[in-house]
């Protein structure tokens, strides 16, 4: 693979304007906490190469010296393996627990909470998906993938901000009209798709900038980040949905009873 290909596969172009420059937070804490956040949700699995110093250096516009100290932070708290001449690797494993609850009643409460909420779309897009959607998604790099974008509101105020991305092909009419109206599960069920099944992994994160505006919160403010993916009856995922929640405005409640029913609320 040529060095320019590679480089771009392991760090964006250009983060700069992803740092809150005049925060209290240093600026390789900053860059920390959001690599942090990438490998912890496994956008960099384990065993996958680090950017370079001078790599990130170029990318989020700051000295060598900053992002040294961002990879020196990651090899402290035990996410990355740092040596000499061979390079920056992540050494972070995902816990592989999972909780059982029963589907039927979690996407029941799913449509709920989309009819419950005000949905402003961002963007609705049908191309190419980054490499960490399109291994979720079990698809090929250059497969087109629907992407969509939209904001969650309740009381007036923002609530979360929600990017999905579901494979093309399923007959589904995905646009700004149709979300709006409808929650994108609904549309999958108009199909007469029957949905058998989800993966939800729960964990808090830090805000950037651009999703901190969106939330309307300080930079680097707690968000609760939620994935989901959707299977079909075939066990394929078709759908992998992330959001952010504001940390002060959100909450999960899962009744432990028999016949539990996972909740989502709001404040």
């Amino acid at each position: 693979m040529p060095a320019s290909k590679q480089s771009a596969d392991r760090v964006k172009p250009d983060q700069g304007d992803n740092l809150a420059r005049d925060a209290a937070i240093p600026l390789y804490h900053q860059i920390y906490l959001t690599l942090r956040d990438e490998i912890a949700r496994g956008a960099r699995p384990f065993g996958s190469p680090m950017p370079t110093e001078m790599e990130l250096g170029e990318a989020y516009r700051v000295s060598r010296i900053t992002a040294r100290r961002a990879l020196d932070e990651l090899a402290l708290r035990g996410y990355v393996e740092r040596r000499r001449r061979l390079g920056t690797r992540v050494i972070y494993r995902e816990p592989n627990k999972t909780i059982d609850a029963p589907v039927d009643q979690a996407v029941e409460s799913l449509i709920a909470f989309g009819h419950n909420t005000d949905v402003k779309v961002l963007e609705v897009t049908t191309g190419p998906a980054e490499a960490a959607i399109a291994a979720k998604l079990g698809v090929s790099e250059d497969e087109p993938v629907v992407r969509a974008v939209r904001l969650r509101s309740t009381k007036g105020a923002p609530l979360g901000a929600i990017i999905s991305h579901m494979r093309s092909g399923l007959g589904v009419r995905i646009t700004p009209e149709t979300l709006t109206g409808t929650p994108i599960l609904s549309l999958l069920r108009e199909t007469g798709m029957h949905i058998g099944g989800a993966v939800q992994t729960i964990e808090a994160m830090n805000a950037d900038p651009e999703l901190a505006s969106m939330l309307q919160i300080e930079p680097r403010a707690a968000v609760l980040h939620v994935e989901r993916r959707i299977e079909n009856d075939d066990g394929a995922t078709v759908l992998v949905t992330n959001a952010y929640y504001r940390a002060d405005r959100y909450r999960l409640s899962l009744d432990m009873h028999e016949t539990g029913q996972f909740t989502p609320e709001f404040g």
